[in-house]
């Protein structure tokens, strides 16, 4: 079928799915590197009559226009966008295509996703933020505290993806949305829509490939600094936080560890580090675990470097390695794989963009570059996933423990390689504390669930001084509410005993909220694996129908059931915050609070409002030190007003088991009408006891983080137990 000049393919992969492909020559021999779902066979209906020629399946239709307008509408005949121009256009230079194309869109709607971009380069940052992109302009292309994702997401409820990997540029002006990429030899792009963002997102996945759950130890808290220079002080630190009773699950080694060997040469120099093998063991002796800084370059006097060298697995004009091929891919991991036998639990691919250049540049050397399966411009973008490929797929055939990698730039289905993004070398400074906030949101809005930054910024203050220690608490508070809790820095060490006995007071209250809430979390998890879910949600997803909702980018839901609205301006005392249309319970003191409008809530240095929507089903586990720990008890608490229902999840936490049925969940639900608990029969092959303390929540009992008086206690065996309030 041809349009103008242009000939177009049209696929339904999915009901709700469509892949739309222009170009002027065959598609033959095309290997998507981002899409591993098969289309389904989806009964279409085709029409052409008058000119227009629509095509159909039960929830989407696809209508050309005689004026060469595409428009794509649900079901029920509403238009969900209007395509108005696309154009291939031949680059003599590139000897492929320059891609454009135009959409328009609604007056009220909004766009989203598109990976993360809160401004800067690692030396500053953009005071200018926002989560929606009406009015604006997004570059595509990889950078130290920027992510691109070809991926957004409509407030109307569609998504697009653009299975594209050169350097990209999304305008959004009036009511036109330019789309242009530099390089391709199609214009490629899925149109994905749903009931709800969600769907979207999850169909997203179902294309793109499934996140899987991280080791449960990875929702915990990561100690982290530039750098912990030998294994004494590594070991030290992990020491001091048992000793002191806060909760760890991570300590992170940062680069330099290699010393005499050169620049990432996967050794450990003896002189600050004797005894790898037993270091880790200690770690592990004391209940957490180690994650290693890992980079795509080498010094080229390591024995690594010339092992790439010899066997073509280095770019040229790089020290990179070249992750496009397999055998380098393999190569690599054979390095990685030294410290898996070692007892390294996770990776932290540092400098994923990869930066190969002067600084933090990486485009100029890449776009270049002979990359052997195509010209370095044509996969600009995508460097970061395929060196992720490498990691996992190597782990996932060495060991049975679940894969964690920590990366700094992230590409289109990356979440299948149990990728965490980090928003980069941040300045630790109010303004880069509230661009965060959307950055973050957007990232997760764009497909990948998991994602972190570095609390209190990389190039963070003193701890000793009062204005630094409030931001960095103000950020803490704000990071136990992300997907990933981590804190980094360079310069001066943040463990939470550098901040003085208050501050410290402050920062372990909020890293035990943390521990209390991962049975929750890890809760969310499961549903990230197995429903395609998004644990840090902007408004839009929960509230679509609240064109309130639209703009605000310093508030999110934390699952279905935690509105989290952080603080980003020092000394004060209070904060608007909008509370969508629901029935809310403040975290802290129990009181109900009727949504759709806009409050003013009290702050202190101790407390952010946190308001738990009615009908939520919170599981609570007791203070524990690490993930490790069994929560064999749960506190349960119940907010009533509304119904509502939630799963408790669990499992090994460490295997890959749970692919295989071997995990519980608990399903549990509150009926409002009948003023009823519900605590179901358990799903799953793992046995369950549980003690399960239920706390109806009131302005007396279930507030704050400490420990409820338990209303009812019942101990779960697995079978159905009903309650009466």
């Amino acid at each position: 079928m041809r349009l103008g000049d242009l000939n177009i393919d049209v696929k339904f992969y999915l009901e709700n799915a469509i892949r739309i492909t222009y170009y002027y020559h065959s598609l033959n021999n095309y290997k998507s590197l981002i899409i591993v779902g098969q289309p389904n066979n989806i009964e279409i209906r085709k029409k052409d009559e008058n000119g227009f020629i629509q095509i159909s399946s039960n929830r989407l239709q696809l209508v050309i226009t005689p004026e060469a307008e595409l428009i794509i509408k649900d079901n029920r005949g509403n238009v969900l966008i209007k395509e108005i121009y696309r154009n291939l256009i031949f680059s003599e230079k590139l000897q492929t295509y320059n891609l454009e194309h135009i959409f328009e869109l609604a007056e009220n709607e909004n766009i989203y996703g598109l990976g993360q971009h809160a401004g800067g380069n690692g030396l500053g940052q953009s005071s200018v933020f926002k989560i929606g992109y009406r009015g604006s302009t997004i570059t595509l292309s990889q950078r130290n505290t920027d992510i691109a994702i070809p991926f957004l997401v409509s407030s109307k409820g569609y998504g697009i993806l653009w299975d594209n990997y050169s350097l990209g540029s999304i305008s959004l002006k009036g009511n036109k949305m330019k789309i242009w990429f530099e390089a391709g030899n199609s214009l490629d792009y899925y149109f994905i829509y749903g009931e709800s963002l969600d769907e979207v997102i999850g169909t997203y996945r179902k294309l793109t490939g499934e996140a899987p759950l991280l080791p449960k130890w990875a929702y915990g808290y990561w100690q982290s600094k530039e750098r912990y220079k030998s294994q004494d002080e590594l070991v030290n630190v992990v020491k001091e936080f048992r000793n002191r009773k806060i909760p760890l699950d991570v300590i992170v080694l940062d680069w330099r560890y290699w010393g005499k060997y050169g620049w990432n040469a996967f050794k450990f120099d003896e002189e600050d580090f004797p005894d790898p093998k037993g270091m880790i063991e200690e770690i592990h002796r004391l209940k957490a675990k180690l994650m290693i800084s890992i980079w795509p370059t080498f010094g080229k006097e390591t024995d690594v470097y010339k092992e790439m060298e010899a066997n073509g697995c280095i770019i040229s004009g790089t020290t990179c390695f070249n992750p496009f091929k397999e055998e380098c891919r393999e190569l690599f991991w054979k390095h990685v794989k030294k410290f898996l036998d070692l007892g390294v639990d996770g990776w932290w691919l540092d400098a994923s963009e990869p930066e190969t250049g002067f600084g933090l540049v990486f485009f100029s050397p890449i776009h270049d570059a002979d990359l052997g399966i195509g010209k370095g411009y044509i996969y600009l973008n995508v460097f970061p996933l395929m060196e992720t490929k490498a990691v996992y797929e190597g782990q996932r055939k060495s060991s049975n423990n679940r894969v964690v990698i920590l990366t700094r730039s992230a590409f289109a289905g990356q979440q299948r390689y149990s990728a965490i993004s980090w928003s980069g070398d941040i300045l630790g400074d109010w303004d880069t504390l509230r661009a965060q906030i959307p950055a973050g949101l957007n990232f997760s809005i764009s497909g990948i669930p998991y994602w972190t930054t570095d609390i209190g910024g990389f190039f963070s203050g003193n701890p000793e001084s009062e204005s630094y220690r409030e931001i960095f608490i103000r950020w803490l508070q704000w990071g136990v509410f992300c997907s990933i809790f981590r804190v980094h820095g360079t310069i001066f060490p943040k463990e939470p005993w550098r901040f003085g006995k208050d501050g410290e007071n402050v920062i372990v209250k909020f890293i035990r909220l943390r521990y209390r809430l991962l049975p929750y979390i890890y809760s969310l998890a499961w549903m990230v694996y197995s429903k395609g879910y998004t644990i840090m949600r902007p408004l839009v997803m929960d509230f679509k129908d609240d064109y309130n909702v639209y703009d605000i980018d310093d508030q999110y839901m934390f699952g279905p059931y935690i509105l989290v609205s952080p603080i980003t301006l020092p000394s004060i005392k209070e904060r608007e915050l909008y509370l969508p249309k629901e029935k809310w319970y403040d975290f802290w003191n129990g009181d109900i609070i009727q949504g759709g409008r806009w409050i003013r809530a009290k702050v202190s240095i101790d407390m952010i409002p946190i308001h738990i929507k009615a009908g939520a089903i919170l599981p609570l586990a007791d203070f524990i030190e690490n993930s490790g720990d069994e929560y064999s008890s749960i506190e349960l608490r119940v907010y009533t007003g509304n119904s509502g229902k939630f799963e408790i999840y669990d499992d090994d936490g460490m295997t890959y088991d749970y692919e295989k049925g071997k995990y519980s969940i608990i399903p549990i639900e509150w009926n409002e009408e009948k003023q009823e608990l519900i605590i179901g029969n358990k799903k799953g092959e793992l046995n369950v006891k549980k003690e399960i303390r239920i706390v109806w929540v009131n302005r007396n009992n279930g507030i704050g983080i400490e420990l409820s008086k338990p209303d009812q206690i019942v101990t779960y065996n697995g079978s159905e137990i009903r309650i009466k309030r």
